[in-house]
């Protein structure tokens, strides 16, 4: 028996959800799948209940094919997870429309079940605007329910506190990637937040191929690319077969394949919702073996015996998605750092009048020119960052109940002050921190080591009566020297 989850209201879909990543590096030498050929095998698919589907703008024709299977009968059931991936920028209204109604026309739909949102860079806040514009569009019945994608767990909290309708985050998860079941796990158990899992296979290295096999010289495609640099990450060749010699002794006690164990092992982790296995439409399917996920359970013997075999491994650094915007960068292209120094600055710098070696920013409050201050000037090597509170636009608070989300969002805006004049969050020597209320400190203080653990400026943490408008809950200053 298959098992099916509802993510939200209405949108129902197996545990297991058929990915459509591989359309695009099937088709990356400069092919494109047949549609039709497309729909007949994600129609099979359909036919054995796993019905829903997931892809994105940027997977090839996926859309298109997933369209193409919705005017069929047999995809009068399929749910559609698809997601948007705009370049950080400005995020109006039209802009938005403009990114959902590309789905709903390759799709061929008028409403969309899961729309995702991925965002590139933290330090540009135009994601909130991204993410209202679909909540305006949900209400309007475009979209069924707003999901993102590699958003970390400090910014999912951020945006739930925020009110924000956040039903799923779709985040890399596997015997390898344990990340999630860390904070990740508890802000999802906060807010009722379900994670989609992806990567459960590996890129199909969990399997009795690789197991006892020599490390290969090279691997053929972008999945394999892409988790190859996992493997390597958390201690190699070696590493990867200790898992695989745990994985099959669990799957010989339950006379089933080591990707299942794989598979059930994520879908047995709280928090998670549903996996996402990859197809390569019309090349290799495995649906047989993978509904056989849903015929046995793991037990406390089975966990011993992964547990043991993590334990020879190198935990991943960081967060769900750090390997999108930070080293090690764990993807299928490799190091994304020229792809991220290419997105223009947050803030326009301008010289300062009268100073051959100064700049500064602003964050385009109507204040700034009024009251005579910049969000941040550069002096030589020295940079001074303005006292920054959790402000988005023109006056909206962000997460005014939330000091610690308060700090997630000050410290984005105080990095892209520090980038837009050539500075880096890591050249930070000193901040300052005002809070409104003392009991805030604790989660402040978590969400300052996040960002600040390794580096450790001098710091001061001040209570102030109040600080200057309602629902402000803390306010931090900073400087940096640039080397």
């Amino acid at each position: 028996m298959i098992e099916r989850i509802a993510l939200a209201p209405g949108l129902e879909i197996p545990r297991l959800v058929t990915g459509l990543w591989q359309v695009a590096d099937m088709e990356r030498d400069g092919r494109t799948l047949d549609p039709e050929q497309g729909a007949e095998a994600l129609a099979a698919y359909a036919q054995t209940g796993l019905d829903a589907f997931d892809m994105a703008d940027h997977y090839g024709s996926a859309e298109l094919i997933a369209g193409q299977l919705l005017r069929r009968p047999a995809g009068a059931t399929a749910k559609v997870l698809t997601k948007w991936c705009p370049e950080p920028g400005a995020m109006g209204g039209q802009t938005v429309r403009e990114g959902v109604q590309r789905a709903l026309d390759r799709l061929q739909v008028q409403r969309i079940d899961l729309m995702q949102l991925h965002w590139w860079r933290y330090e540009h806040p135009g994601y909130l605007d991204a993410l209202a514009g679909l909540a305006r569009l949900r209400e309007e019945g475009l979209i069924g329910a707003i999901g993102l994608t590699n958003f970390d767990a400090a910014h999912l909290q951020m945006l739930c506190a925020h009110g924000l309708p956040v039903a799923t985050n779709q985040v890399c998860m596997s015997l390898l990637d344990r990340r999630a079941r860390g904070r990740m796990a508890e802000v999802c158990a906060r807010h009722g937040v379900q994670l989609l899992a992806y990567g459960t296979l590996g890129g199909g290295f969990f399997s009795e191929r690789w197991l006892g096999a020599p490390e290969p010289a090279t691997v053929d495609d972008w999945s394999k690319m892409k988790y190859r640099r996992f493997i390597d990450a958390v201690g190699g060749w070696a590493a990867l077969q200790g898992v695989l010699r745990a994985a099959q002794q669990v799957a010989q006690r339950h006379g089933v394949s080591m990707a299942n164990v794989a598979t059930r092992w994520v879908l047995d982790q709280p928090a998670v919702a549903a996996v996402i296995v990859g197809a390569r439409l019309g090349e290799s399917e495995h649906r047989t073996d993978n509904l056989r996920v849903f015929d046995f359970r793991l037990d406390a013997a089975d966990h011993a015996v992964l547990e043991e075999a993590f334990a020879a491994t190198t935990p991943l650094p960081g967060d769900c998605g750090d390997e999108y915007r930070r080293a090690p960068f764990l993807t299928a292209s490799g190091d994304l750092s020229h792809h991220l120094s290419a997105l223009p600055p947050v803030f326009a710098r301008e010289p300062v009048p009268g100073h051959a070696d100064r700049w500064r920013v602003g964050s385009g409050s109507v204040w700034e020119p009024i009251a005579g201050y910049a969000r941040a000037v550069r002096a030589g090597s020295h940079i001074e960052v303005a006292g920054t509170t959790a402000t988005h636009g023109q006056g909206t608070v962000v997460a005014p109940d939330d000091a610690g989300a308060q700090t997630t969002y000050i410290l984005d805006k105080i990095a892209a002050a520090l980038e837009s004049l050539g500075g880096r969050i890591e050249d930070v020597v000193r901040t300052r921190v005002y809070l409104a209320h003392a009991d805030d400190w604790q989660a402040v203080s978590r969400e300052h080591g996040r960002v600040f653990g390794a580096t450790r400026p001098a710091n001061t943490m001040l209570e102030v009566s109040r600080l200057l408008g309602e629902g402000y809950r803390v306010e931090i200053e900073a400087e940096a020297i640039v080397d």
